[in-house]
């Protein structure tokens, strides 16, 4: 046994399939950036679709082109273009592979439509998170250049879309605020004469707790990898986390009292008792913001984490037992067994679930199960 991540592809079906009945009759779209959230992009959005998902969505070019390459061909939506794209000719091979790619500018707009004929694009307008998408004010001038170019046979604008700053907390009066303006912003895209087929504003938690913001499509990331994009807010849905991380036990052996514990003796234990090492560190994405707060469990058992999280390794307190090396320890996984969740190392370390799976990796294995034959 080595180090592994093992991703349980019939648990984001199972997500999928759920997702997909609840914010019916609007669409799904599961998001399968940053290799997947970290469960492997090309086999997690195979899931999604087996699951009901009937679009895919990536951050990048190169993402999107992945999933070409690996035989996807259904929708996909990119959002996040770079002019280096446009330079060495993957926007041209992402529009020639009908990969729906999102303009914020009329300058961008205009390099798409220039990479490819007949280019599919989607125009994403900001109404509150002042990250990506087109201000309000330059609004009307992308949607009648968009239309301009429809009209003139150079492109189709498949889609308009938005993105929430605070669907988390469903409270939140910014919530109300940005659909006001997205509806508003849709208005503009009319008037100008387009006819989108896709709205979209929702991701996993305004389409979990936000039936308005459905529409026609929801893009749903977490969630279909079985975590809970708003831990705070009360609601229940039947998700399955899809990712467990093993390790096997290196070494177990006795400390006295008094014995520090890793680098800069930041514990110290109070009495005798045994320690267990564990071959995975921050230099496979274990959070060095886990010292001396993270769980694992070792056989059966939750052991704390003590001392700090190294490049390599950590160091858990086994309170006495002697485990043998090679014995599995388990860092996060569903729960099912008393083990730590993904969410109990986000609050353990002040961070959120998306972060502890998309960074979990380095030199740990992946290895699938409920792989559809």
């Amino acid at each position: 046994m080595r180090p592994e991540i093992v991703v349980d592809l019939a648990a984001i079906r199972h997500n999928a399939r759920t997702l997909a009945a609840l914010v019916a009759p609007a669409a799904l779209m599961t998001v399968v950036k940053a290799d997947g959230y970290g469960h492997g992009i090309v086999e997690s959005g195979r899931a999604a679709r087996a699951g009901g998902a009937t679009w895919l969505g990536v951050a990048t070019v190169p993402e999107a082109l992945e999933l070409r390459d690996a035989g996807d061909t259904g929708r996909l939506l990119c959002w996040l273009t770079l002019p280096a794209d446009a330079e060495d000719g993957s926007l041209a091979r992402a529009v020639e592979a009908d990969v729906d790619i999102t303009a914020y500018t009329v300058e961008r707009l205009d390099e798409i439509v220039a990479a490819g004929a007949r280019a599919r694009v989607q125009l994403k307008v900001d109404t509150g998170l002042s990250r990506g998408g087109s201000t309000l004010d330059d609004w009307p001038g992308l949607v009648a250049r968009a239309a301009e170019h429809e009209r003139a046979g150079r492109a189709r604008v498949t889609g308009v879309w938005s993105h929430f700053a605070c669907s988390e907390e469903p409270e939140d009066p910014a919530n109300d605020l940005q659909e006001k303006r997205f509806h508003e912003a849709l208005l503009v895209a009319e008037e100008a004469g387009l006819r989108p087929e896709v709205r979209h504003l929702a991701n996993s938690a305004a389409a979990i707790l936000r039936p308005s913001s459905r529409l026609d499509l929801v893009r749903v990331g977490l969630a279909t990898f079985g975590l809970d994009p708003a831990p705070d807010a009360d609601h229940d849905t039947d998700l399955r986390p899809a990712m467990t991380a093993t390790a096997p036990l290196a070494l177990a052996k006795q400390i006295a009292k008094g014995e520090g514990v890793s680098y800069g003796h930041h514990w110290v234990a109070d009495e005798a008792t045994t320690v267990g090492l564990v071959p995975a560190g921050y230099g496979d994405g274990v959070p060095r913001h886990g010292s001396n707060v993270l769980e694992v469990t070792v056989e059966g058992v939750r052991r704390p984490v003590r001392g700090r999280v190294c490049m390599d390794q950590v160091v858990v307190d086994l309170g006495g037992d002697l485990p043998p090396a090679g014995t599995p320890v388990t860092l996060f996984g569903p729960g099912d067994h008393g083990e730590p969740t993904a969410q109990d190392w986000a609050e353990a370390c002040g961070t959120i679930s998306y972060e502890i799976v998309t960074r979990i990796g380095g030199r740990f294995e992946r290895r699938y199960e409920g792989v559809e034959t």
